[in-house]
């Protein structure tokens, strides 16, 4: 497979990924907001604080009001990550790469396209509760991967889209499960208070993991949800097991049959994935969730990075397509 459609594959997976897991992000505050207590105020500011965009952000705005928020996650297109920006780039990438796809998929990319559109035209970040949109764009998405899943041939062009999404989905579960440290970074002395096991249960809901995390754990402890979302090797939202489905797919296009690794993406996904394996939630807790999450952040980068040199970087002076939207 040529360089540049692998490229325009793995951006694909990638950017559909982004944008679901942005809906699932304004999923957290509008599932807390349902339960908590009617003298406390909305928290808005976590959201753009876990995206990694807060001095973008705060370059053009003074004050995080759900209106403000909800437009630059959503549909702000200056903001090189917004959902309609994502959605548009994972648009772009399926168009030069169409004849990759099967019609059922291209179409509903396109649907997809059209349906942010309209989103940003009727304003819908105004409206008073605009869940029942966010659901639609998130339902759309796993439209799209349940028609890919069913209609692409698992050779090449297939593993590099689960590779872009299972990496991008890792990096973006360490962001979810960072908004609950930026929720109580204000007030500490919130910890294991009834509000936060409201805050813990919004986030299980937010990545669709609250009736899985009961049967396995039973009641609701912070411990438990960090394991359970970090170290799972069962949930398919877990760091650890999106870590792991990567390696297998970049196995898989190396060729790899033979045990260690014959790159330096292998080599750091590797490492990763092993440090993963073989962590317990007591080191996790002890180094600090925010510290641990940030340094997992900076990993899954730099897994991305090698991914990059090793199969779409062209030293001919190529010009390749920006990655200047991949979140720091």
């Amino acid at each position: 497979m040529l360089s540049r459609v692998a490229n325009h594959i793995y951006w694909l997976g990638r950017y559909l990924e982004r944008a679901e897991n942005y809906a699932r992000f304004i999923d957290v505050n509008f599932n807390l907001m349902q339960d908590l207590p009617m003298d406390l105020k909305e928290q808005w500011q976590p959201l753009i604080a876990a995206t990694g965009d807060l001095n973008a952000y705060m370059e053009t705005h003074k004050t995080f009001s759900r209106d403000q928020v909800l437009f630059f996650l959503s549909f702000d297109e200056k903001n090189p990550n917004s959902m309609i920006n994502s959605i548009s780039q994972a648009r772009e990438n399926a168009r030069i790469i169409r004849e990759n796809l099967s019609k059922e998929t291209w179409e509903e990319v396109n649907e997809l396209y059209y349906m942010i559109k309209h989103g940003a035209e009727k304003k819908l970040w105004k409206k008073e509760d605009p869940r029942d949109f966010f659901e639609k764009i998130k339902n759309q998405i796993l439209l799209i991967y349940g028609i890919a899943d069913n209609t692409v041939a698992r050779i090449e062009g297939w593993f590099f889209r689960q590779l872009g999404q299972f990496l991008e989905r890792a990096d973006q579960t360490s962001r979810i499960l960072d908004v609950k440290y930026h929720i109580l970074l204000p007030s500490p002395k919130e910890v294991g208070t009834p509000l936060d096991f409201l805050h813990w249960m919004a986030l299980l809901k937010s990545v669709t993991g609250f009736n899985s995390y009961r049967r396995l754990y039973g009641n609701i402890d912070p411990a438990g949800v960090v394991e359970f979302l970090v170290l799972n090797k069962y949930f398919p939202r877990s760091i650890y097991y999106c870590i792991k489905e990567a390696e297998s797919c970049l196995l898989a296009i190396s060729g790899n049959n033979s045990g260690g690794y014959q790159n330096s993406a292998e080599k750091a996904m590797g490492e990763l994935r092993s440090k993963l394996e073989f962590a317990e939630v007591g080191e996790i807790i002890n180094i600090g969730l925010h510290e641990y999450l940030d340094s997992l952040q900076l990993k899954i980068n730099h897994i991305s990075n090698q991914v990059n040199d090793n199969f779409f970087k062209i030293k001919d002076n190529v010009v390749q397509q920006s990655q200047t939207s991949e979140q720091s």
